[in-house]
């Protein structure tokens, strides 16, 4: 059969059934128009001849699960203009439009409905794997041991990119389910463990430093870590409030157009209790600030 045939003809239409219906209901709908347009009751009829063939052509196809999904796979994509080699949907020809994304290398679906005899690569194959937030930020070595299909187990060892994200897929070539045209690929799902204090967005590097409120009021020098080991300093300037977010640039994720920048909020610390000479302070501090009402701005917001 044509491609532009099996594009062209309603299935469901010709016998008559939702696209939703059940293998139950299609069954039941065949055996209803088999019985109305059999060759013996139809008496040389070559009309009712041609849709009693095109009514078993129909349920050939719907009533196979698995040529089913293929056929409504093919129809949406080409109702959504994505044309298998060869076929022009118009039905004027044929061209070489790209549909390899739905069969898979080395085969096609009308070889598939139709009984074509053309070889196919195995299938392709997945895994999952997790590496640590270091890991994905350098890059790493990942070695894995698979037993596809209750298969003998194979080690494969392949090199996770630095950067990869969380969710990213690496494809290995040729190490899928094997196949009369050879074997299919294997993509491995790679799951970044979260750091307890770094993260990550695009290619800068997030972490929140507690520091004091004296350092935060006074404005001090303090040591951040960072990524790579090592600690830079950064200057807290004197009345920063909790939350401010400093920058320090090219401490990022480093790549060849560049690095992303380390991003980092700071978080003042409240002690949980203050006893003796350090609560004394902090009543001097109340008094001595007493005039400086830091809801006075917001409560004038509110009444707006």
């Amino acid at each position: 059969m044509a491609a532009k045939d099996l594009y062209e003809k309603d299935y469901y239409q010709i016998l008559g059934v939702a696209k939703s219906a059940d293998g139950a209901a299609i069954k039941k709908q065949y055996r209803k128009l088999a019985r109305e347009l059999h060759p013996d009751k139809t008496k040389g009829d070559k009309k009712l001849e041609d849709r009693f063939k095109a009514v078993s052509e129909a349920y050939d196809i719907l009533s196979d699960d698995k040529k089913r999904l293929e056929y409504d796979e093919v129809r949406e994509a080409v109702k959504h203009g994505r044309v298998p080699p060869g076929f022009n949907a118009g039905g004027q020809g044929f061209n070489g439009g790209d549909f390899s994304d739905l069969f898979g290398p080395g085969g096609d679906i009308f070889s598939t409905l139709f009984g074509g005899a053309r070889q196919r690569h195995g299938a392709d194959l997945q895994a999952e794997a997790s590496i640590g937030f270091r890991e994905s930020i350098y890059g790493t070595e990942l070695n894995l041991r698979l037993s596809p299909n209750g298969s003998t187990p194979s080690n494969i060892t392949t090199r996770v990119p630095a950067g990869i994200k969380d969710g990213a897929k690496i494809k290995i070539k040729g190490r899928g389910a094997p196949g009369a045209a050879g074997p299919g690929d294997l993509y491995v799902l790679i799951h970044v463990t979260p750091h307890p204090v770094f993260s990550r967005k695009d290619e800068n590097i997030y972490l929140t430093l507690p520091i004091t409120f004296a350092e935060a009021t006074l404005g001090a020098d303090v040591s951040i870590p960072t990524l790579d080991g090592d600690e830079v300093i950064v200057r807290i300037a004197p009345g920063t409030p909790s939350g401010r977010t400093l920058r320090v640039k090219d401490r990022g994720i480093k790549k060849v157009s560049g690095a992303g920048d380390l991003m980092v909020t700071l978080d003042v610390a409240i002690p949980q209790r203050v006893d003796g000479a350090a609560k004394k302070a902090i009543e001097d501090f109340a008094e001595a600030t007493k005039d400086f009402n830091p809801r006075a701005e917001f409560i004038k917001k509110a009444k707006q």
